[in-house]
């Protein structure tokens, strides 16, 4: 059986994520992955001719802790006379400017950091410690958010950094074939600590139900090998990827010039192949279409040839049929314009004047439970400190109650023929990323409480007088 230390070598040289001469940084934050990722590397580095350093960025998310775990990484660097770079950022205070969860504002900043540095030229590799475990988790999320193979290929074991003048310049990560919990072992083999989020088992977050709740049911009653079932998927998902882009880079210009599209060229095409080219069409306008979108945009193609009728698009694009081509045109006065968003506190309330309602959410526990409908509480454990009122977004998704499964919030609205600035300005509650209130549907089962002794939360909408 190979060591652990050759399955990470296999996999490095499989996917040429290193070479000799490499200037890797290693990101630590001071977790069992990351630490794993650095003692693995100190073994293979001779052997693959690298010079390594320690990369570390502090969110400033949890205080003392944050803090600790700076020192930490520092140490560990030093004890291995490694070169330390490090950078810290106001997390919180980013996520509230750009309207973005803790978990995206702090890819986001992390990432930038990471860019600068392999921009400037002393490194020309970062190495993360992504695990079998993190793609796995990603997969699934992608499949229960919907996913094309695009999304179902997960983590890529290279990523390339944008405006990097140099082509040899990128993100890798060398253990997406390696399980945590081997990472682990491994740590304990060599009595090495490693650092401890507490933040990793807070169940509000959706990837924390899944690595601590959805994942082991599945092991444990459907598949004990589903998370390596998972990689495997992304695997393939990748090929495929691979293959579908230089198909649709070949078939591109004969059917997309000047921000239209060719309706006879491309109905000729194969269903999966225009597809994919009328998102990469919207791709080169800035624009990210998912399936509904490029669905609609198909049939607008297949329309009476002499009918001229318009599709409606994020961020305030449109297509317009017209003369055999599908034409893409920005609309002045986007409703985007029209977007607000409030915090809402619980317990509290907030007035969204934009849409002249008042919102609340109300602590209620115990024996006052019983006096409300119990398909409109939720249970206060699942949601963040704070929540936010705000109109829905292109690619929000709800589960209402007693539906089969979870839909985009804009095929919910349009079932219930809810139109023009009405539909735009629809308001949603959202706890970190993910939607737990829309006016005029049932909360979702999974945020339901259990039972009536703990705490729940009733978030109501009344109109304002005027």
């Amino acid at each position: 059986m190979q060591t652990l230390r050759q399955r990470v070598l296999g996999y490095i040289r499989k996917h040429q994520l290193l070479k000799a001469g490499d200037r890797v940084g290693v990101a630590v934050s001071g977790g069992a992955d990351s630490v794993g990722l650095l003692r693995l590397l100190l073994e293979l580095r001779k052997e693959i001719g690298v010079v390594l350093s320690v990369v570390h960025f502090n969110h400033k998310l949890r205080g003392a802790e944050s803090e600790g775990d700076e020192r930490f990484v520092s140490e560990l660097a030093q004890e291995h006379k490694l070169e330390l770079h490090r950078a810290s950022g106001e997390v919180a205070g980013f996520a509230e400017e750009k309207h973005l969860s803790l978990e995206t504002a702090a890819r986001q900043m992390r990432y930038e950091y990471f860019r600068r540095l392999l921009l400037e030229g002393g490194l020309n590799r970062i190495a993360t410690g992504h695990t079998l475990d993190d793609q796995a988790e990603t997969v699934l999320l992608k499949i229960v958010r919907g996913a094309g193979t695009r999304g179902l290929a997960g983590v890529y074991p290279r990523l390339p950094v944008s405006g990097s003048q140099p082509k040899d310049i990128s993100i890798v990560r060398p253990l997406l074939e390696i399980r945590r919990a081997d990472l682990e072992a491994y740590l304990l083999r060599l009595g090495q600590d490693w650092r401890e989020d507490q933040s990793n088992r807070d169940m509000r977050h959706m990837r924390n139900r899944v690595r601590h709740g959805i994942l082991p049911r599945l092991e444990r009653y459907l598949n004990p090998g589903v998370r390596e079932a998972f990689a495997e998927t992304a695997e393939i998902a990748r090929a495929e990827e691979e293959y579908w882009q230089r198909e649709v880079s070949q078939v591109l210009p004969r059917v997309w010039a000047r921000g239209a599209l060719t309706t006879a060229a491309l109905a000729e095409l194969p269903l999966a192949l225009q597809r994919r080219v009328a998102r990469a069409a919207g791709e080169s306008l800035g624009l990210r279409l998912d399936f509904f979108h490029v669905g609609e945009i198909l049939a607008l193609g297949s329309c009476d040839p002499g009918s001229t009728k318009a599709t409606e698009l994020p961020d305030g694009w449109r297509v317009l049929r017209s003369k055999g081509e599908l034409r893409f045109e920005r609309r002045t006065n986007s409703p985007s314009d029209l977007d607000y968003e409030y915090c809402l506190s619980i317990p509290g309330s907030v007035e969204v004047l934009e849409i002249e309602s008042r919102f609340e959410a109300v602590l209620v526990s115990g024996t006052a439970a019983g006096g409300y409908n119990p398909e409109d509480l939720v249970n206060r454990s699942l949601l963040a400190g704070e929540l936010k009122v705000r109109n829905w977004h292109p690619g929000d998704r709800f589960w209402p109650a007693h539906t089969k499964a979870p839909k985009k919030i804009k095929e919910l609205l349009q079932e219930r023929r809810v139109v023009g600035s009405e539909r735009k300005l629809w308001p949603v509650v959202v706890s970190g990323t993910d939607v737990v209130w829309v006016r005029s549907f049932t909360a979702p089962v999974a945020l339901r409480p259990s039972n009536l002794d703990g705490a729940a939360v009733l978030i109501r909408e009344m109109r304002l007088s005027r």
